[in-house]
């Protein structure tokens, strides 16, 4: 048997692991695999972000409730989110070109399903369909990427990998409001059509499918049920708690839920022949703190960016275009950045470039803290520039670090380990800096009011008042004189403000605790034995 460290140093044409053709011409060349795996994978990030541009016009020709709305966003994550881990078995199992194929194509056609959709609720039933097809697909380019590159040319590729993924999440917004604004909101989600069939030609002339030799050859389903049941309990709890609160007896008995769903996993690991995910891995600790600072960085990075859209459009009266033009310095930093962290993780190991990303991503929500109604372009322009510095390596490095440190056989549960992370840090970040928002402008709104001298709110109109400020809005009741809708414009954004505040210092909290995570990091140990080996 080809041994672990063998496989690992294999270039394109030295030799393939078990189950690969070997490379001829284009197909299975890497940098063109990349190339393959980006358009799919763009897709999936794009989606994250350009849906909430639409939500309005959903609404709004739909009839569909708030409710209904948050929907089709939760439905698409809650589904991705549970399916990561176990689609990247999948993608180990039977190889990570099938799965990738599938999952582009079901992505793609459960899009153009959306933009055919005719009610709210098949609106949502394919967001569901998106989002496992969706997880699908991701851990499958992480699998793809790390079989065929070199070890010593797998930060570079990861790296570009991390950039698609950012400018994608990013942009998401600016081609949303385009979208939106000239075409329609069908579109946005018939976009993916066109782009899903180039990524599943490209991937049927480009991709080779490789397998190590050991890899899995049966399926844990009791592990499956228990990881999904206790996944779904813990981002549900995550996503309702705003509703319900955080002192709620039903967002505590879906956490406590989680966590002994999450033990009885653990204890069935131990037990099972062929594991979902063999608890083995996380006695490698840089794996583990590469989970860990995944989580982290996305709590910062996504609850505090979270704020900003709300910021930029409803205090400062922004355009989505606008607003998604504003941020363009996070994404072209990201851009830069990104293949340039990889480049630098190559050459000094993860551990400086990880632990100054967080640094600069603790100035950067520092720095956010201190944004006022009247900040000009530039200020935030600096701000979400080293925003986006900070980020490309923790993107890059984090998930070198997850992928590098697992077995060959295992790169799929990595990749979905990785990705797992990075949503239930999202959902963490909103939902725990959401509640930071809410208690702080519940704490702020009463007095600010009667300090500009307004009328005394009922507990009922507060409650209101108090949700509409959490956004960013002002609260002015048609017919109101314009000194006085002034004066309730001016509360409603100093509170958000103070509640925005806040919620980036938390943010800049747990960048500096990221920090210290990033020294328990280390280059993959398969990429330590790849140094050295031949260039591409």
């Amino acid at each position: 048997m080809t041994s672990q460290t063998t496989i690992d140093k294999l270039g394109p044409g030295e030799g393939t692991p078990a189950g690969s053709s070997p490379a001829k011409g284009w197909r299975g060349h890497p940098w063109v695999t990349l190339v393959t795996v980006a358009v799919g994978v763009m897709m999936v990030a794009l989606d994250g972000t350009i849906v909430a541009i639409a939500n309005p016009a959903i609404g709004k020709d739909l009839g569909a409730s708030w409710s209904e709305l948050q929907w089709i966003t939760n439905a698409y994550f809650l589904a991705l989110a549970v399916s990561l881990i176990t689609a990247g078995k999948l993608g180990d199992r039977f190889g990570h070109r099938q799965t990738f194929l599938i999952g582009v194509a079901g992505f793609a056609a459960s899009s153009g399903a959306i933009g055919l959709s005719d009610s709210i609720a098949m609106v949502i039933v394919f967001r569901v369909f998106q989002g496992l097809f969706g997880a699908l697909l991701m851990p499958a380019a992480l699998g793809l990427l790390r079989a065929t590159f070199p070890a010593e040319k797998l930060n570079m590729a990861i790296g570009i990998w991390g950039m698609v993924i950012g400018a994608s999440t990013a942009g998401g917004p600016i081609l949303g409001g385009v979208l939106v604004e000239h075409v329609s909101w069908q579109s946005v989600f018939f976009i993916n059509v066109p782009v899903g069939v180039v990524a599943v030609v490209l991937g049927v002339l480009i991709l080779l499918d490789h397998r190590a030799e050991n890899a899995p050859r049966s399926f844990d389903v009791v592990g499956i049920v228990l990881l999904s049941a206790s996944m779904f309990a813990l981002v549900w709890a995550l996503i309702k708690a705003p509703e319900w609160g955080w002192g709620s007896g039903q967002t505590w008995l879906y956490i406590g839920g989680s966590v002994v769903g999450f033990a009885l996993f653990s204890v069935w690991e131990t037990r099972v022949k062929e594991p979902l995910i063999p608890l083995g891995m996380f006695r490698s600790v840089p794996l583990s703190a590469g989970v860990v600072l995944m989580v982290l960085m996305a709590i910062a990075f996504m609850g505090g960016l979270f704020f900003v859209t709300f910021y930029l459009q409803n205090v400062h009266g922004m355009s989505p275009i606008d607003a998604g033009l504003h941020l363009l310095p996070l994404t072209a930093m990201m851009i830069v950045a990104s293949p340039l962290a990889g480049a630098m993780i190559t050459k000094v190991g993860p551990r400086v470039p990880l632990a100054g990303g967080m640094v600069c991503t603790a100035i950067a929500m520092y720095g956010m803290s201190t944004l006022e109604t009247d900040t000009g372009s530039l200020a935030m322009s600096v701000w979400f520039a080293l925003l986006g510095l900070g980020l490309a390596p923790v993107m890059v490095g984090a998930t070198e670090v997850i992928v590098g440190n697992a077995p060959m056989e295992l790169s799929g549960v990595a990749g979905g380990l990785q990705q797992a992370a990075m949503q239930i840090g999202g959902s963490l970040g909103t939902a725990v800096l959401g509640a930071v928002m809410a208690s702080k402008v519940d704490n702020d709104l009463a007095g600010n009011w009667a300090d500009a001298g307004l009328p005394e709110l009922t507990p009922a109109q507060q409650e209101l008042t108090g949700q509409a400020v959490q956004q960013g809005i002002a609260p002015v009741p048609e017919g109101t004189p314009a000194a006085v809708a002034a004066k309730i414009a001016d509360v409603a954004h100093d509170t958000f403000i103070s509640g925005m505040s806040l919620a980036s210092l938390v943010a800049a909290g747990v960048a500096v605790v990221a920090v210290f995570v990033a020294f328990l990091t280390k280059r993959g140990e398969n990429a330590e034995a790849g140094a050295g080996v031949g260039h591409i």
